[in-house]
């Protein structure tokens, strides 16, 4: 029954352990089975009667066999997920590398503040007047958010970093086409987030790509070479992926503009400059905002996200549904276009059906709140703060690409240094695990080899970061020192050991089937 591949490493298959256990366990380390198969057939948790049909309405279709669902008990629904998530990282046990993507500290006054009653149990299709005071909260946030960026306008709906890029390309594409232009182009540096071209291709545009120059920037030369009569606009990420301010902002800015092209910019990593640099200043036309990254809520797991867009003067006429208008007698949604085009506007349509992610607005106005003007822009200093004492803490044993100045909110590595040791990055952040840590990202950005890209956030000490740090310089030291085994089928002390990636990839195993055993055990 016990599979080595990808299973626990307890008993004689861990060269770590002094013995074996004989229930598989060590200490509360527990091996847990698939609910599967712990599962029995007849058991239920609950008592409930057997509902009596009368009439049967499913035209012969009732189901003549069982559902296949486990059947525990409630205290072993419980147990089994309890011990199931003692097997998961967490921010709430240590730093994630990976940074603000998913990963930092949210303070739980936030998720106190999205459960009070008005915010989190209204509906949206309740009547206007019901939900004034919700509307005064996203108006209140929009507010915050056109005073970080300098700019006119937001456009609140969209539900996630990607949908917002979406939305800024979509009021970009109904701006040409008002103004008569037929522009099919998007230029998009290869330092950019991989949304940017895919968002891109997906409302129609051709994308091209614009290169790296040697200090990791866009190549600026390399852009204005590429302007021309078919470019709707140039998407580029600031500060970018490879953890550097773009500080060529103004002169791009303005070679686009007198291209006739509008500015898009990726915000996804806006919490490094929040309260320090306005896009708006920059000559940026469109610039989406993870809330989830800059102003709290984590978003791992595909969930929950907001993306508002700030729109320049230009862009805000073509700004989605709904809107929301503030008259003297409280809110309304202007949710029409005919009410629309009554007031000079003219929508692009829509960009959901309703007004957005209500629990993310109510997280994001508390995490503003609480922190300030004043400590908004503290965010910002202490993540950059964080991200270069990583870099200068690790740049004399592992190569930096760009370590000759000073990064931004992440510090970008290469696998330079592991060259003719035997070890990869994958056996860097494998080997991590078995430290107590969450991997960094990995291969990420492709303009550079074999990328670790660290991001600590602005919530981390510097005991945590000392603490990080030292295992980063003793993991790049035995893997110079040619300590192969430290690494090669790493982790060693995690509930779960390397997969075969390559066969997982090739041969995925997407459902779980009973043994034959389990099968006749069931059947009696």
């Amino acid at each position: 029954m016990m599979n080595k591949q990808g299973r626990s490493t307890h008993g004689a298959a861990d060269e770590h352990a002094h013995f074996e256990t004989i229930s598989g366990d060590r200490g509360l380390d527990h091996e847990e089975p698939l609910i599967f198969e712990i599962g029995r057939l007849g058991k239920c948790g609950v008592d409930l009667p057997e509902p009596e049909i009368k009439h049967d309405r499913l035209g012969g279709l009732r189901r003549r066999g069982t559902v296949g669902l486990p059947g525990l008990s409630e205290p072993e629904v419980v147990r089994h997920f309890v011990r199931l998530s003692r097997m998961n990282y967490a921010i709430d046990a240590g730093l994630y590398p990976l940074g603000s993507c998913t990963m930092k500290h949210n303070p739980r006054l936030n998720e106190k503040m999205a459960r009070l009653p008005g915010f989190a149990d209204i509906h949206p299709l309740q009547p206007v007047s019901t939900v004034q005071g919700a509307l005064a909260l996203i108006e209140q946030l929009a507010h915050w958010l056109k005073l970080l960026t300098n700019m006119p306008a937001v456009a609140m709906s969209p539900k996630a970093g990607a949908h917002g890029e979406q939305c800024g390309l979509k009021a970009i594409k109904a701006a040409h086409k008002a103004h008569g232009q037929k522009r099919n182009v998007i230029l998009v540096p290869e330092s950019a987030h991989g949304t940017n071209p895919a968002t891109a291709a997906l409302v129609g545009f051709t994308v091209e790509e614009v290169p790296a120059n040697e200090r990791g920037r866009v190549d600026l030369a390399a852009l204005k070479a590429k302007l021309g009569p078919n470019v709707a606009a140039v998407m580029l990420t600031n500060p970018n992926t490879c953890g550097l301010f773009e500080n060529d902002m103004r002169e791009i800015a303005d070679a686009v503009h007198k291209a006739g092209a509008y500015f898009y910019c990726d915000g996804a990593n806006f919490n490094a400059i929040v309260g320090r640099v306005r896009p708006g200043d920059l000559g940026i036309d469109a610039m989406h905002i993870n809330l989830h990254k800059t102003f709290s809520t984590p978003h791992g797991g595909g969930g929950p996200g907001a993306g508002p867009v700030v729109l320049s003067e230009a862009l805000a006429p073509f700004a989605p549904l709904p809107l929301i208008v503030h008259y003297d007698n409280g809110f309304k949604l202007i949710e029409d276009d005919a009410e629309a085009k009554a007031r000079d506007l003219k929508p692009f349509g829509r960009m959901c059906a309703f007004h957005g992610q209500m629990g993310m607005f109510v997280r994001a106005m508390a995490y503003m709140l609480s922190h300030g003007a004043d400590g908004l822009a503290q965010v910002a200093g202490d993540a950059v703060l964080n991200a270069n004492y990583v870099l200068a803490s690790l740049k004399d044993v592992m190569s930096a690409p760009f370590g000759q100045g000073p990064c931004m909110h992440e510090a970008l590595f290469d696998d330079a240094f592991l060259k003719d040791t035997g070890v990869t990055t994958l056996d860097i952040a494998k080997a991590l695990i078995d430290e107590g840590y969450h991997p960094m990202t990995m291969y990420f950005p492709l303009v550079v080899h074999g990328a670790m890209l660290i991001e600590p956030t602005e919530t981390e000490s510097k005991r945590a970061l000392d603490d990080f740090i030292a295992v980063m310089r003793g993991l790049a030291e035995k893997a110079q020192g040619n300590d192969k085994s430290r690494f090669q089928g790493a982790p060693f002390l995690a509930p779960r050991r390397r997969l075969d990636e390559t066969a997982a990839a090739r041969k995925p195993v997407l459902r779980w089937t009973p043994s034959a055993k389990s099968t006749a055990q069931a059947a009696e």
